[in-house]
């Protein structure tokens, strides 16, 4: 189930960082808990070994119907795994709930990149979309609205003339995160 059936006879001592985790996972699965804790399981694993062990804890969960509690710092990859979160900040619970109901705010910050930047922030001042216009940069512009109006503002860009290289959301767990644990 962890991919170490091969290196089954070799000596952990020459195991690398990720095969060493998932022989620690391994361990763990043997007595068939309904629970498994995980402190920063991807933790000193490499991209792939990142990637397998999110794939792991997913089929642990959603395959196998395991519970699992994980904590870890890498933000991104948790929003990748869980659907329950709970946010500890100076030892005190800060917020909980389910992952999909805390990212889906009404309201979602919206980055938009084209080639011609000036004037496609002249036009979104001069058009409806003027008051959801919150930042602006050389790279980017930044918008704040209900995320379903992104088809129609993509819309009405092509239909002016402005060729889009990139319309997409910026709220993840790590912005939440951010933005809860605020001094």
């Amino acid at each position: 189930m962890v991919g170490l059936a091969e290196r089954a006879r070799s000596k952990v001592r020459t195991y690398s960082q990720g095969m060493k985790q998932r022989l620690g996972l391994a361990c763990s699965l043997i007595h068939d808990p309904e629970l498994l804790i995980l402190d920063e399981p991807t933790n000193g694993l490499d991209p792939q070994g990142i990637a397998d062990m999110r794939n792991m804890i997913i089929h642990l969960s959603k395959d196998l119907g395991k519970t699992l509690l994980v904590s870890s710092h890498l933000l991104s990859e948790m929003e990748m795994v869980a659907d329950h979160m709970l946010i500890i900040h100076k030892g005190k619970k800060i917020v909980e709930g389910r992952v999909d109901e805390l990212l889906n705010p009404l309201s979602s910050v919206v980055e938009l990149i084209t080639p011609d930047m000036p004037a496609t922030l002249n036009f979104l001042q001069q058009s409806r979309w003027k008051n959801f216009v919150k930042e602006r940069s050389d790279e980017a512009i930044r918008l704040e609205f209900d995320k379903t109006n992104i088809p129609q503002l993509n819309k009405e860009l092509v239909e002016n003339g402005f060729s889009v290289m990139s319309l997409r959301t910026v709220h993840s767990l790590e912005d939440y995160f951010l933005a809860q644990t605020k001094q």
